[in-house]
């Protein structure tokens, strides 16, 4: 048995004047723009950043002056996200080197597809972003059609990193009101919060503006919800790209294909992300009940307690209030899905 540490290093032999604290603002392939006293620094990363260390479980006490068993790649897993916290030393003008991820307050992870091929059967998982305010899960009211089993993995998530999640359904003036009344009934009867907003009409953009206001936001939601139009609504002359739905398929195209953080004028930040059609959240299936609110007052009154699965039981307090309606068909169906 081994415990995995990501190596880091404290700097070598580095002029102390050399080493830098910043913020990642933007990634790409093997490259990171770091905000350093209002400046951007482009940086790579050590190669020790690049490595895990797997040490044995024993006793420290007990192993010998050579503790560390081997050392092997990691393949899948990139070390920095956004919104990390960083140290960096100077390397020629306006380029430099990361050192150090420093302890981050929180981060929206998920496990990454087929990752076990590579990891000798073990989850691995892709940090999506680090240390923000709240999540702003993003679905369409209609082009493409809203997937709330989806939202509820992206909640899952966020419930499970302990960020506040405002839901956020965009193109509101491109479909009638009743379905998506009900599904906003939902969710707000658990006690999210939730913005309907139309980058076309205007609707509810000022008011998600001052939802955004002062705080670090990350925009999450598959390819084609209106991500990046409500971006450019909510802040005009950032010049992002962005692509209309297909119209013979109706699914979204890919927009944003890398990740970066905007300041906004009133204060505040957004990071973009890529469209996801799948979001697998790191969380235990044994603990996903927990990360529903609604679910989390029955947990442990089932007949067979904490061990009840919540699917075929009898006497499954979380299938008693599906039935009463104190929890929604919906919400439950997502429980069993993931």
């Amino acid at each position: 048995m081994h415990t995995v540490k990501n190596g880091a290093t404290s700097g070598g032999a580095e002029n102390d004047a050399d080493r830098l604290k910043g913020t990642v603002l933007r990634k790409g392939r093997g490259v990171y723009d770091v905000r350093v006293d209002g400046r951007s620094i482009r940086c790579t990363i050590s190669n020790k950043l690049r490595k895990r260390l797997l040490y044995p479980t024993a006793d420290p006490a007990s192993l010998g002056h050579h503790s560390v068993q081997r050392v092997e790649d990691i393949k899948l897993v990139d070390p920095v996200a956004i919104g990390d916290e960083v140290e960096l030393v100077r390397a020629e003008p306006g380029h430099g080197q990361i050192r150090e991820v420093l302890p981050r307050r929180n981060e929206l992870g998920r496990k990454i597809n087929d990752a076990k091929r590579y990891s000798g059967g073990k989850d691995l998982a892709q940090t999506i972003v680090a240390n923000v305010d709240q999540i702003i899960p993003v679905i369409s009211a209609t082009k493409p059609k809203p997937r709330w089993h989806l939202l509820d993995r992206y909640l899952v998530g966020a419930e499970a990193a302990g960020i506040p999640a405002v839901i956020c359904i965009t193109k509101t003036d491109l479909t009638k009101s009743g379905d998506i009344d009900r599904h906003r009934r939902i969710y707000e009867d658990i006690g999210y919060q939730v913005a309907l907003t139309s980058a076309v009409s205007g609707e509810g953009v000022e008011a998600f503006r001052e939802v955004l206001r002062n705080r670090t936001s990350v925009f999450v939601g598959k390819s084609g919800v209106g991500k990046t139009t409500l971006l450019n609504a909510l802040e005009p002359g950032l010049g992002l790209a962005v692509q209309e739905v297909s119209g013979s398929s109706g699914k979204g195209r890919h927009t944003t294909t890398h990740l970066e953080l905007f300041p906004l004028r009133n204060g505040g930040a957004v990071v973009d992300t890529p469209g996801m059609k799948v979001f697998a959240p790191m969380e235990d299936p044994a603990e996903i009940a927990a990360c529903f609110p609604e679910m989390r007052p029955f947990l442990g009154t089932c007949r067979f307690g904490a061990d009840c699965s919540h699917t075929h039981e009898p006497g499954c307090a979380i299938k008693d209030a599906v039935e009463s309606g104190s929890i929604s068909k919906e919400r439950y169906e997502s429980l069993l899905k993931m």
